[in-house]
């Protein structure tokens, strides 16, 4: 008799009362094999949040546009800080997550071999017909790092007529890892996640931007579970798993 007064009583509780849904986490493309690891093994709490991941810039627009997500991470600052000039995220949870390395990749089968100081080295190794992978330079921070890497060291003119531009830097790992480029532009993390490529250079840091991913709660989803996400990301844990997939600490 009690069993089923019970099962009356959970029976006329609200949805809401029974479930409440798990945070979302708009993230860019790149923490995917990090983020995954880290939400399987139940460190972002339980049930583990809703990942999303896309291009930056895309994450950001669709935030402007309202789209439920509670936790942005940015791939760079600056898609952060056109959010937060907009009043889209929650200012004093902001902070730096996490640090990366931007690195020239070819498939793992391939023997060929640059030098980022000889431009000619990069374009013997491209071939007459083949193509460099990066993400796009104009909105995808990877493209835009990978850009600001060519111009710096003169290897722009080399290539700007082979570039095979994506909408994410995981896309531009793919059509290396499946052998349509032979060569790419990606981060660090990338590699180390797909055995497929190989890491041929690393990019100077100083020829390009600090790459950072900051972080913030989303206006609107300031709630206990956010709070307690945002913990999660940045605990030592955490931290650990982010380290073992190449990322590292944010630069200061």
């Amino acid at each position: 008799m009690h069993k089923i007064f019970a099962l009356l009583i959970f029976a006329l509780m609200p949805f809401s009362a029974l479930a409440t849904p798990p945070p979302t986490i708009f993230a860019a493309a790149s923490l995917k094999p990090a983020l995954d690891d880290l939400a399987s093994h139940g460190t972002l709490g339980k049930p583990a949040p809703r990942l999303v991941y896309a291009a930056s810039s895309a994450l950001a627009r669709q935030i402007e546009q309202g789209a439920p997500a509670d936790v942005f991470i940015s791939a760079d600052e600056d898609w952060m800080d056109d959010l937060a000039k907009r009043g889209e995220i929650v200012a004093d949870t902001r902070s730096d997550l996490l640090g990366n390395a931007l690195v020239l990749v070819a498939p793992k089968t391939s023997d060929v071999q640059v030098d980022l100081s000889q431009p000619q080295t990069l374009r013997r190794a491209l071939g007459m017909i083949g193509r460099l992978s990066i993400a796009l330079p104009q909105s995808v921070p990877a493209g835009r790092y990978a850009s600001q890497s060519l111009h710096a060291l003169g290897l722009w003119d080399s290539v700007a007529g082979k570039l095979a531009m994506s909408r994410d830097v995981r896309a531009s790992l793919e059509l290396v890892a499946m052998g349509e480029c032979p060569l790419g532009i990606v981060y660090r993390s990338d590699a180390i996640s797909e055995p497929r490529v190989r890491v041929l250079a690393t990019f100077p840091a100083a020829s390009h931007q600090p790459i950072v991913y900051p972080i913030a709660i989303v206006r609107g989803h300031d709630s206990t579970a956010s709070r307690a996400l945002l913990h999660a990301l940045e605990s030592a844990e955490a931290q650990a798993v982010f380290r073992h997939y190449g990322f590292d600490a944010p630069p200061r």
